[in-house]
């Protein structure tokens, strides 16, 4: 019966022992969580903002539910095959992601899937595809000052510049260049712009 119960004693004290390991270990888990949390909110309340890939128009380099930080502070002038945020001009507050394609100044033309800025083949591979519609890029498309024309990746399947609804990207609809896609934990890392 003494053995039985010294047993029970030592079993007590080992438990003793592992159970302050264990508080010590949540706790710090826990400040861990918290700090990392605080430090995201501060991203996302001074530095950028989060936006999520709503359809298919930027396949294959973002996907529908992708999960981004959009840089939103020291973003002034973007420069070409930028991926941007921007607001559109329905007085919804719908926000497009697309891909910079035209600079302000520039003139833009699609003729045959092939896109021409002032006069010169622009060489990039973004497209999934040879883009079937030119639309409003089928004659010499001016940009203004701060205007910039912007396409998706999925040229077959995207609103763009290319739409009378979406036109000329203009400085002031420009939430952001989207920098690091955080979902799908997958696919988590920067973005390649260009």
């Amino acid at each position: 019966m003494n053995k039985h119960k010294a047993k029970e004693r030592l079993k007590q004290k080992t438990a003793a022992r592992e159970y302050p390991g264990f508080v010590e270990d949540f706790l710090n888990t826990a400040i861990v969580f918290l700090l990392v949390s605080a430090a995201a909110v501060l991203i996302l309340l001074f530095i950028g903002r989060a936006a999520i890939v709503n359809g298919d128009s930027m396949q294959p380099t973002l996907h529908n539910g992708d999960m981004l930080i959009v840089q939103k502070v020291a973003y002034q002038h973007p420069k070409r095959f930028d991926i941007i945020v921007f607001d559109s001009l329905d007085g919804k507050g719908t926000l497009f992601i697309k891909r910079v394609i035209g600079l302000p100044g520039e003139t833009v033309q699609i003729a045959d899937g092939v896109i021409t800025i002032d006069g010169e083949v622009l060489e990039e591979h973004y497209g999934m595809e040879p883009m079937e519609a030119a639309g409003l890029a089928s004659e010499p498309f001016v940009l203004g000052e701060e205007e910039y024309f912007v396409l998706g990746d999925n040229r077959n399947n995207s609103g763009d510049s290319r739409s009378a609804s979406v036109g000329a990207v203009k400085q002031d609809q420009i939430a952001g260049k989207a920098f690091f896609r955080f979902w799908p934990l997958k696919d988590m890392g920067l973005l390649q712009h260009q």
